[in-house]
């Protein structure tokens, strides 16, 4: 074989694995049966309910990485804290330190780097040379971003579709522990078990303080504990903030564990409870998208990922500042697709998993507020009703217990008989615990301790109901 066939395989080869490369980045490439930086948990750790683990990269490439990204995220650390070690420098970018140690070489070889000094460890202390501040300040330009290096939007798409709750099928046993906290009757809970399960979305409709919201934040519970997110993912160059400290939970992992540790786990990904994301009367239709800081170039990804593999409520539809209409001719077909289309600062459209199950709460009817077309797309309309007086009298024990006041069942015979009964008042959810917590506040106002008395009760009513 000549010299000039040998030289043109390997560039035909080096142009294969970039052209490869590039769409693992954008996450164009289709996607592989595993992902380069996720394997099988040893069976004595063996989770079912997810079975997926970002362990620690054994290479940039298998990292989805290139030299130039983490030698960016690299600069603009230095950029912004002015000196640090080398594995100060790796635990800032969350990836082991022999990663990326060559290229901190390589940027000492170019004169980028300076070693200021050395550690008692072994490691140097690094600084910008001129040089070196000027390029960081270029990189720096395009976007401020100097945290974890990202994945990849394959990576994050197979660690979503590995982590779904369609793979959780929650059964009554897991549903009646999910919702031990709260006073809900066996119908209610078959009603709720298959809805759950399907992972299609529903409706909880029904009066205010019946509890809809308390139902919805439950949910989460009947799916598997936790699951794993990237801190940030990368598409093209931009970031997308995927962690957010407000949505998420984070859950350290077990110390007594001899093979899942923290020496093995990749730490650009963070193990956080399921997530249950509510959104109110708030919610516009920026939320739905990547929303990015101009000033920073860092995107913030919209509600629909930060809930994927959990719940998302949308609490009190139909008050929202936006339409109904607007809303969900939105969702509409990531609702029956279980995908969606998001789009970039640069204008590149990337498909995302929309993996979550969608609770509408509302206090009207469905009916009402979408069409027939959306409605069947909401495979389940759960109406949260009235308490009955068995229930609202047990839920009555139940709050006097947890706020430390005697329960009495005299006391609870003359509300009911005095100021429910008379005037036709339904009994809600919310009113025990609401009454209570203002038969607690009167008797601490005079010194007394919290009894319920009928001057307690009747006070209590006064204020509560004045103006319902």
């Amino acid at each position: 074989m000549s010299a000039d066939t040998t030289t043109t395989s390997a560039s035909d080869q080096r142009l294969a694995e970039l052209i490869s490369r590039l769409g693992a980045i954008s996450g164009d490439e289709p996607p592989k049966s595993e992902a380069p930086t996720a394997r099988a948990l040893p069976p004595e750790l063996h989770d079912p309910s997810n079975p997926f683990v970002p362990w620690a990269p054994e290479s940039l490439a298998k990292a989805n990485l290139c030299e130039n990204e983490v030698e960016a995220i690299a600069m603009k650390y230095l950029l912004a804290r002015g000196t640090a070690t080398g594995h100060e420098t790796a635990q800032q970018l969350k990836l082991p330190f022999r990663l990326i140690e060559p290229i901190l070489r390589a940027l000492k070889s170019e004169q980028l780097i300076l070693y200021k000094s050395s550690t008692s460890s072994g490691d140097y202390v690094l600084q910008l040379s001129d040089s070196g501040r000027e390029r960081a300040r270029r990189y720096a330009e395009v976007t401020s971003y100097f945290g974890s290096a990202p994945v990849s939007l394959r990576d994050y798409n197979f660690a979503i579709r590995a982590q779904s709750i369609e793979h959780q099928k929650p059964r009554q046993k897991a549903l009646t522990k999910a919702f031990q906290d709260l006073l809900i009757s066996p119908g209610m809970l078959d009603k709720l078990g298959p809805a759950i399960s399907a992972g299609k979305g529903m409706f909880l409709f029904g009066y205010p303080g019946n509890g809809k919201t308390s139902i919805a934040e439950r949910v989460t519970k009947a799916f598997g504990p936790t699951i794993w997110i990237p801190r940030a993912i990368g598409v093209d160059g931009e970031i997308i903030r995927i962690f957010d400290p407000v949505n998420h939970e984070e859950v350290p992992l077990p110390r007594s564990s001899p093979i899942l540790n923290e020496s093995n786990i990749d730490h650009r990904w963070i193990r956080i409870k399921r997530p249950t994301v509510v959104v109110g009367g708030e919610l516009t239709m920026d939320q739905l998208e990547i929303t990015f800081n101009r000033a920073t170039g860092i995107g913030e990804a919209p509600i629909q990922l930060k809930s994927n593999c959990g719940t998302l409520v949308i609490d009190d539809f139909g008050r929202q500042k936006m339409s109904t209409d607007q809303l969900l001719n939105r969702w509409i077909v990531p609702l029956e697709k279980r995908y969606d289309f998001l789009n970039t600062l640069s204008g590149k459209k990337i498909q995302v998993p929309f993996d979550q199950l969608v609770v509408f709460s509302t206090n009207l009817e469905p009916k009402d507020l979408v069409d027939d077309a959306f409605l069947r797309r909401i495979p389940y309309k759960i109406e949260v009703k009235d308490p009955t007086e068995a229930q609202f009298r047990e839920l009555f024990r139940i709050m006097a217990g947890k706020l430390g006041i005697p329960f009495d069942e005299a006391a609870v015979d003359y509300l009911v008989r005095t100021h429910y009964l008379p005037t036709k008042r339904p009994f809600r959810n919310c009113h025990p615990r609401d009454l209570l917590l203002q038969v607690k506040y009167y008797c601490e106002y005079l010194d007394r301790p919290a009894e319920l008395t009928q001057k307690a009760i009747d006070f209590s009513v006064e204020n509560y109901f004045s103006i319902v």
